[in-house]
């Protein structure tokens, strides 16, 4: 069977960035991520992460292009078969390109259909608009991390300059 997916670039300008892509459903993430890249102009030489995602569109579970966790667990793109984690009842991912960047698409399975005979796949269906030149930048709500650190902030308990306490000499080295 063939995937067809929507990605459309997640930027705040009136202008919809989107490509139109068929894969197979046996293909890997890490053919999804190439495509991907390939077909909104990118070299593909950067990091880049899917993460599974609810109707919501929350980040779930990441899928990378490489293991960089410290226990050599992480889930990966080349061993992940996109029918893996996606069909009819899990539809979305989202996928984030160059970490320095933060190129962040959403990826949506907008139908599935017989392959056709003669068709290569993965396959560029359609394409509309021009991606920018830079990342359009991520609105971040900055009061959400004050509040976390405000804890810190009352507790008269808590002194940086005291090493006593701790389970290391103060001149190690």
């Amino acid at each position: 069977m063939i995937y067809r997916f929507r990605v459309i670039l997640d930027n705040d300008t009136e202008d919809d960035i989107f490509r139109d892509l068929e894969i197979r459903e046996t293909d890997s993430l890490e053919d999804l991520h190439n495509i991907i890249t390939q077909s909104f102009g990118f070299d593909g030489n950067e990091m880049a992460s899917f993460y599974l995602s609810d109707d919501d569109w929350n980040e779930g579970e990441e899928i990378s292009l490489f293991d960089l966790s410290d226990d050599g667990n992480a889930k990966l793109m080349n061993a992940t078969a996109i029918n893996d984690v996606v069909h009819e009842a899990q539809t979305k991912l989202i996928y984030v390109y160059d970490f320095m960047s933060m190129w962040t698409f959403f990826v949506e399975l907008a139908e599935i259909v017989d392959e056709e005979d003669g068709m290569n796949y993965p396959n560029l269906m359609f394409a509309h608009g021009q991606i920018p030149d830079e990342a359009p930048d991520k609105n971040f709500e900055a009061d959400l991390f004050d509040e976390d650190f405000e804890d810190f902030e009352d507790d008269d308990d808590f002194d940086v300059e005291d090493y006593d306490d701790l389970d290391f000499e103060e001149n190690w080295n």
